[in-house]
């Protein structure tokens, strides 16, 4: 039976399927809408930084074919193939999108979803309606991702902007290509209607079949026979070119607007119609610049040497040689510190900085009172009551946590005092954490003071925080912490200790002596926490006493 997300759930490939050969199904509609739904292959840095890994209507599919576009099929607006076993190292995310083609808005569109069938059978689908989306133009539908494993994540992101938007916010390019010259007028702009076929396709054990052929790209002149190896087609619409270094154009000749016929070259000032190329420029002046490329400097000007193409024209005089072709000023320097948007729900800004994104999830976060420093959007801030026995609880333990309720539809930041913060994922486990080291956690997550017994620290007993459930948890920490593996060996002081898997067996190790204690020169280590467990359980430690 298929499991029903929401938006943000997540879950690992392996509990929702042994197999690793997976059809993704989008569907997506709207009346007078056209969707183009695509596949964006990214590496560690969420970014595209090998064009061969955008799936879309003009790139069928990867290198390996690990990622094939299908078509539509079985009531799919599009379909994919995914072989998560052949995906290459260097590729840690799958982002799967859909973006409108001409003009309307997400809000229109009808009831969809973006489902995974495995061997036949669909294991987990979320669900979408346009209510959810108001002008956007693009939605990131779910995810593919890398976590020491691969796991699944229902996104459902609205992005402003259509599919060229998309690609330059995952670091991507769009160059328009020159159309070939035809004997006949051009077809206007469209898309091949895919193939059809009976029932998704059963990957994973039968033997590898056929994948069908993708729809032929708009503009590629048909061809009788399929060569043995395919040159890239030309065509009008826009395609990926990766981030490379920029370079001259090979003819002086600019290519035609795109959707537009090819225009003669236009005769410039005192050179007759129907002529060549234009002469060479007086000497100290530049040729005028290709359809798409920077305009030349003024007259009697020339760019600075050492100045990389694609500097901004205008630029204030005074200006450093080799500046960055972002230009030098204000812009320059802020450019590291932008807001880094990956479409999840918990962002971390930078190491002191974390992002939630309230619009993702449906429910609410709880932070501790005062660790909002920035927000956007309709946010709500509300006090959580811990109630009269929870603050009972708190002050006998030590483990009281001020926190306030953030609802709403916006982004949120999150600090306290410049501290290190780690977002850690719970998809159904436990993890036990000291209140003081908490600053927000999703509020679907259940929590409660754990108490661990011991004979040699004042009270008899040592407190910390226990949360279980599916969400996250930020951890905040003194400097960069270190997690190591329990084995029956591992000691921990308890003033150091952060966190720990809460399947670990915790025994209180007291090295109190009253001889020690009679004489100066005690080292100070009186208590120390010892950690047991079978492997897989560890403890986190950072380098700081509270």
């Amino acid at each position: 039976m298929a499991r029903e997300f929401q938006r943000g759930h997540k879950a690992k490939i392996s509990d929702l399927t042994p197999g690793t050969d997976l059809y993704v199904g989008v569907q997506i509609a709207a009346p007078g809408l056209t969707f183009d739904i695509s596949c964006f292959g990214l590496d560690a840095h969420e970014q595209l930084s090998d064009d061969r890994y955008f799936i879309f209507f003009n790139q069928p599919k990867s290198p390996e074919e690990s990622i094939q576009l299908l078509g539509a099929q079985s009531g799919d607006t599009e379909s994919f193939r995914v072989t998560l076993d052949r995906i290459p190292a260097a590729i840690q995310k799958l982002s799967f999108t859909a973006t409108l083609d001409g003009s309307g808005q997400m809000s229109q569109i009808g009831p969809g979803y973006i489902r995974i069938v495995a061997g036949g059978e669909e294991v987990v689908r979320y669900a979408f309606t346009g209510s959810e989306f108001t002008t956007e133009r693009a939605v990131m539908l779910g995810d593919f991702y890398l976590k020491d494993v691969w796991r699944f994540a229902a996104v459902g992101q609205g992005f402003d902007g259509g599919l060229d938007a998309l690609l330059k916010n995952f670091g991507g390019e769009v160059a328009e290509e020159e159309a070939p010259p035809a004997a006949a007028p051009a077809a206007a702009p469209g898309f091949a209607p895919p193939a059809q076929a009976a029932a998704p396709p059963a990957f994973g054990a039968p033997p590898a079949v056929q994948a069908p052929q993708p729809a032929p790209s708009f503009g590629a002149p048909p061809a009788p026979t399929p060569p043995p190896a395919p040159q890239q087609p030309m065509h009008a619409a826009p395609t990926i070119a990766a981030p490379l270094a920029p370079q001259m154009p090979q003819a002086p000749q600019a290519p035609s607007p795109y959707g537009q016929p090819h225009q003669p070259h236009q005769p410039q000032f005192g050179q007759v119609p129907g002529q060549g190329a234009p002469p060479a420029p007086p000497f100290g002046q530049q040729a005028p610049a290709p359809y798409g490329q920077p305009a030349p400097a003024p007259y009697g000007q020339q760019p600075p040497v050492g100045m990389p193409p694609g500097v901004p024209q205008g630029m204030p005089q005074g200006v450093p040689q080799g500046a960055p072709a972002t230009g030098a000023g204000l812009q320059a320097a802020l450019q590291p510190y932008k807001e880094a948007a990956t479409g999840q729900r918990w962002t971390p800004q930078n190491q002191q900085l974390m992002r939630v994104d309230l619009t993702m999830g449906g429910s609410g976060v709880l932070a501790r009172q005062g660790s909002m420093v920035m927000y956007q959007g309709k946010v709500d801030f509300g006090y959580k009551s811990a109630g009269f026995v929870g603050r009972a609880v708190g002050n006998a333990t030590g483990q009281e946590m001020q926190l306030m309720r953030c609802t709403g539809r916006g982004q949120v930041f999150l600090a306290e005092e410049g501290s290190h913060l780690h977002p850690i994922e719970l998809q159904g486990d436990a993890i036990c954490v000291s209140a003081e080291s908490v600053l927000a956690f999703d509020e679907s997550l259940q929590y409660e003071v754990r108490r661990v017994e011991g004979h040699g620290i004042p009270g008899g007993a040592l407190f910390t925080m226990l949360f279980q459930g599916t969400g996250t948890v930020i951890v905040k920490t003194h400097g960069t912490p270190v997690v190591l593996p329990v084995t029956p060996t591992t000691f921990a002081d308890c003033n150091a200790v952060v966190a720990w898997s809460a399947a670990s067996q915790v025994i209180v190790s007291s090295q109190v002596r009253l001889r020690r204690n009679a004489y100066p020169g005690h080292s100070g280590e009186t208590v120390n926490l010892q950690f047991r467990g079978a492997p897989g359980n560890f403890i986190v430690v950072q380098p700081y006493e509270v």
